[in-house]
């Protein structure tokens, strides 16, 4: 019994230590990456692996936030201006409305297929979950000529509505709802209440995992988005942070501190919205496929 308990305890200790290597091993390229965003550009030449410079610049930042230092008049010049501020209003403006627009059409849509009863609506729902095989550059073309056609080329209506439908998030929804017990539906069509009514006060507050799992997914996919707004936006007003990114390292290619600090402000709000959404967002993708 002792000799099992204790070989119990080293398989425990040899797991962890795996665990904290691998995390290590993961972490280390982000904690390059905010230290080396603290340097001059010969302290990183010099000794890539120190962890910190002389000192801390974080002037290096503002200069990333349009607040330009005189040494960088010139590049900035050049990329007419370095603003993340403004891109970064964009991208959160962008990525709002795509997260509350793919989960408020995925909760409609999932609640359809889950519980109304039409003339095909499992082929349907076969039909539209079939669209996640379709490449993105096969779409890319069709979608750039409906935007021109609707006059919306390098506007943020580009950016937005062509993503306010996704069959993964009404694939999730669904499986939620068929795991939800009809007796609540019913008790409630018995009080009086319609379609929505039911929707929005019954099942919706019982979904929360589910929502988390959409939120988390559409945010950081939206906020990570990079091919798309590089075909249909051109004015750089109009630049979201990943754009804002390519076009500060093509400008500042010698100054890698200043390439990591933009790449350290473009990362912290999906690195803290998975943080604090981790918990749902793993219980939503463990739930979903048990369900219908």
């Amino acid at each position: 019994m002792i000799g099992r308990t204790e070989r119990s305890i080293w398989q425990i200790s040899f797991t962890y230590l795996v665990l904290i290597v691998f995390g290590v091993i993961m972490i280390y390229p982000f904690f390059f990456m905010v230290t080396s965003s603290l340097k001059d550009s010969p302290e990183v030449y010099a000794d890539i692996l120190s962890p910190l410079g002389e000192q801390l610049r974080f002037d290096n930042y503002w200069v990333i936030l349009g607040f330009a230092d005189a040494q960088y008049n010139n590049i900035l010049e050049i990329l007419g201006g370095a603003n993340l501020v403004r891109q970064v209003i964009n991208t959160a403006f962008v990525t709002l409305c795509v997260t509350v627009g793919q989960i408020v059409t995925s909760v409609l849509g999932g609640y359809a297929f889950a519980r109304l009863r039409f003339p095909g609506r499992d082929w349907l729902f076969r039909i539209y979950l079939g669209t996640l095989m379709i490449p993105f550059v096969v779409l890319m073309v069709p979608i750039y000529k409906e935007m021109l056609l609707f006059g919306w080329v390098d506007k943020m209506e580009s950016l937005i509505i062509p993503w306010l439908f996704t069959a993964s998030g009404t694939f999730l929804m669904r499986q939620f709802f068929m795991g939800l017990p009809r007796e609540l539906e019913e008790a409630a069509i018995i009080d009086g209440a319609n379609r929505l009514t039911i929707l929005w006060r019954v099942f919706v507050p019982l979904i929360g995992p589910a929502i988390a799992t959409q939120f988390t997914i559409s945010f950081l996919y939206a906020w990570n988005s990079f091919i798309w707004p590089l075909v249909i936006i051109h004015n750089k007003v109009n630049y979201v942070v990943t754009l804002g990114l390519a076009d500060i390292q093509g400008g500042y290619h010698a100054q890698p501190p200043l390439v990591l600090a933009g790449a350290t402000l473009a990362i912290v709000p999906t690195v803290l919205v998975f943080i604090f959404a981790q918990r749902w967002f793993v219980e939503g993708v463990a739930t979903s496929g048990l369900k219908g």
